[in-house]
């Protein structure tokens, strides 16, 4: 009888053994298609964006994550996540972007993201005289408008020499930015920055947008390498391509101001709390048409 019993354990032991190994090939199957599916959410519906640059400021600011829509204009090359296809200028349900939409165009010839706002369309004609946008033979519309603080941190230092340094009414240390608000024909109205003279992209001459492109510039006029700015000077070298847009803009997740370490209890203190969940729309302000 005892013998019987040993059997009976010894059968019941590999059985258990057997049932504890791995099944490798199911396990890699499931981190695939895991894998899959978060390429295909980035690809396809949305992805996060770090803003690495001042290209747009004081709209961006360095140390930003936002949530960039991947549907708006429709499908690309551009719109596959780590740009894994060949480029090419085919769009599948394409759309056109809007004055004031900011946009992700990729680099014409690296595979590298930017970050600007679309500022012409298909078929306009635009040039820059003296840092002011001229769209159509029009110049678009800028105002003055009272000096700016952001933070003055170490991921926006306040460096510039139009900057400067101030004590905020909080007691905490800001930078004080000069600011001018834009209005695009749409009525999409937003700040830029546009304080230093005679910069070589304040004036740009006028060209024609072509059908399938948009002009786009960073808010940040005196610091950003955007269509206006060669390809030899990192700049995008013209109107982009609509086939070259890979999504649009839609709000800020959470911001870091540059002090967050390795040590998870650095993450919470780095924090810059009232820009969370900040919309990257424009404003719209109903335009009015001069009398003649």
């Amino acid at each position: 009888m005892s013998n019987v019993t040993g059997m009976s354990d010894t059968k019941t032991a590999k059985k258990d053994g057997e049932d504890d190994k791995v099944n490798w090939f199911a396990e890699l199957r499931g981190l695939a298609i895991m894998l899959l599916a978060v390429l295909a959410f980035h690809s396809f519906v949305a992805k996060p964006f770090y803003i690495p640059s001042t290209s747009m400021m004081p709209n961006l600011l360095v140390g930003d994550r936002l949530i960039v829509s991947k549907y708006p204009y429709g499908y690309s090359w551009a719109s596959v996540t780590f740009h894994l296809l060949p480029r090419g200028d085919w769009r599948i349900f394409g759309g056109t972007p809007e004055y004031g939409d900011i946009v992700i165009p990729v680099h014409p010839q690296r595979s590298e993201d930017y970050i600007k706002r679309v500022v012409a369309l298909p078929g306009d004609r635009i040039a820059v005289r003296g840092g002011q946008i001229i769209l159509n033979g029009v110049p678009v519309p800028q105002q003055v408008e009272p000096d700016m603080l952001l933070p003055n941190d170490l991921n926006t230092p306040c460096n510039e020499p139009e900057f400067e340094i101030v004590t905020g009414p909080d007691g905490t240390s800001k930078c004080r930015v000069p600011v001018m608000r834009e209005t695009l024909p749409n009525g999409a109205t937003y700040l830029i920055i546009e304080a230093l003279p005679d910069q070589p992209l304040d004036d740009y001459d006028e060209i024609l947008v072509p059908e399938d492109a948009v002009f786009v510039m960073g808010d940040n006029r005196d610091y950003s390498a955007d269509s206006r700015a060669s390809v030899a000077r990192q700049g995008l070298g013209g109107p982009v391509p609509l086939a070259n847009i890979g999504g649009r803009a839609e709000f800020i997740t959470f911001s870091l101001d540059g002090t967050a370490s390795l040590n998870p209890f650095s993450w919470f203190g780095a924090m810059r709390g009232d820009r969370a969940f900040t919309t990257l729309r424009p404003t719209r302000t109903e335009i009015t048409e001069a009398a003649d």
